[in-house]
């Protein structure tokens, strides 16, 4: 048996997935790091952490699995996307990471988007927003003009992660996609772009597809980790690209839904080239010359956290949620908007804040839960009902992750606001997985990612939408619309006033 090896570079986490010919994962292993935050908004990493992350989940696995150095053919990544890894002449860091989640770059944006938004908006297909690596770069200029001034090569972390394995440096599409740098129209760097902002393209990595082999393990690491045969390095993807792989996004028609601390809409395209005037992201996917629009809610399973901590703190999840079945569609009238960090789809507004409206003395704890679980529900909802406008095209098959995926009459409430059948996993193993899958593809296992999809994911029986329930959802979903209207004075004349 053969094996291959997928590497998610998460936030707090470096995580290993072995997997085999058949898609079954054999062993795994995870090795944390911290995340650093010496300012407020500021969110840094030390990409050294990375490494010494990688070099342990290797050792384990090769112990956990001794024949791995025998059989081990490929390795490829998931990365989180858009931080930016400034290195110098010698390859070495300059400084820290800056975050996919940092949020120091609101006047670099607003600057981005007032010089060249609507070009950007066309050619990038997104907007200039805090998360996005360009901003970042801006900053740097900025406020750190000795460190650029010694920048000699611009990584994403798993592209940091993958030259220490090759020495060769490269950058899949999917990431760069989300460097806000990338002519998504022709997949080339975008001179004119780099031309107004002093970024040397010099200092950018050659473009590669995601399941592209990009070198071989490094001698001394081969040998460091025992391995006896060449071990091929694949490119990787963006996490979200990954997470749709390892989903079984990979076709028209289909949808991914995942509900952890923020929530990701997502919706496979046949092309980049799809206008949703900046209200949606569009990336290129992990497949070739295939895209993936995406609507973000900032506090999805962040909200029911929050109201968990503060109000049932002493409570189980399952004993919180376990009444929510006996509360009516609607709540009798108790509506949520899941704002409570401001909120990215569809308004991108920093400013606006959560709400319950509707309170009646008859209300309990358990609707209010409800209450919670249907506006975090419509939140994402907002982003399917953008695409489907757009696209004049409806999704037929959603994939439910994280925790939305875990309570069975969560699933049902998904499927009726979404009108739309719901699957599930019977193994959700996330981003790390369809790296796998590219590292699969790559070492030619298979075709291409369709082929490798059929063989690796595997979902449990669909959850249905109830006609009569999605009917009822829409009358509240139209209410839930005017949340947002109906908020925005109070919280942003509050917010004035605090500045002020």
């Amino acid at each position: 048996m053969t094996y291959v090896l997928g590497l998610d570079l998460g936030t707090s986490a470096l995580k290993g997935l072995v997997v085999d010919k058949n898609g079954q994962v054999v062993a795994e292993a995870s090795h944390s790091y911290p995340m650093d935050t010496p300012e407020i908004g500021y969110s840094e990493q030390n990409p050294l952490s990375w490494i010494e992350a990688a070099d342990q989940v290797i050792k384990d696995l090769v112990s956990k699995l001794p024949e791995l150095t025998d059989s081990l053919e490929g390795i490829s990544f998931s990365g989180q996307m858009h931080s930016l890894v400034l290195l110098d002449e010698k390859h070495e860091p300059l400084r820290p990471a800056i975050l996919w989640n940092d949020v120091r770059t609101t006047k670099q944006c607003k600057k981005i988007n007032e010089t060249m938004g609507d070009t950007i908006l066309k050619r990038e297909k997104n907007i200039a927003l805090e998360g996005f690596t360009l901003p970042k770069i801006l900053w740097v200029q900025e406020n750190e003009p000795e460190i650029w001034k010694e920048v000699r090569q611009i990584q994403l972390p798993k592209d940091y992660l993958r030259f220490w394995l090759t020495d060769n440096f490269a950058m899949d599409y999917s990431d760069a996609a989300g460097t806000l740098m990338l002519n998504q129209d022709n997949k080339t760097w975008d001179t004119e772009l780099l031309e107004e902002w002093a970024v040397p393209a010099s200092i950018l990595p050659p473009l590669v597809e995601s399941s592209a082999v990009v070198g071989v393990m490094k001698p001394e690491l081969k040998e460091r980790f025992g391995f006896s045969r060449d071990i091929k390095i694949i490119a990787g993807g963006a996490d979200n690209a990954c997470a749709a792989l390892g989903s079984g996004v990979v076709k028209a028609g289909t949808g991914l839904c995942s509900i952890g601390t923020s929530g990701v809409f997502l919706k496979y395209e046949d092309k980049v080239d799809r206008d949703y005037q900046g209200k949606l992201h569009v990336f290129y996917h992990g497949m070739e010359n295939t895209a993936y629009s995406m609507g973000v809610t900032l506090s999805a399973g962040n909200s029911l956290n929050w109201f968990k901590n503060t109000f049932a703190k002493n409570q189980p999840f399952e004993e919180l949620l376990s009444e929510i079945d006996t509360v009516p569609i609607g709540c009798d009238g108790l509506l949520f908007s899941p704002y409570i960090v401001g909120e990215r789809t569809p308004y991108t507004d920093s400013q606006i804040r959560g709400s319950f409206i509707g309170i009646d003395t008859h209300h309990q704890l358990k609707d209010f839960t409800r209450s919670v679980l249907e506006g975090i529900t419509f939140s994402l909802k907002d982003s399917q009902r953008i695409m489907e406008a757009v696209a004049d095209e409806k999704i037929e098959k959603l994939v439910s992750v994280g925790g939305g995926a875990k309570n069975k009459s969560w699933l049902q409430m998904q499927a009726n606001i979404f009108d739309t059948p719901i699957v599930t996993l019977k193994t959700e193993q996330g981003p790390g997985l369809g790296a796998a899958m590219l590292a699969a593809v790559g070492c030619r296992w298979f075709s291409d990612l369709r082929e490798c999809a059929d063989q690796f994911v595997a979902y449990k029986e669909a959850v249905q939408p109830q006609p009569q329930q999605v009917e009822r959802y829409k009358k509240v979903y139209a209410r839930y619309r005017k949340m947002y209207s109906a908020t925005k004075e109070l919280c942003h004349q509050y917010f004035s006033q605090m500045e002020n």
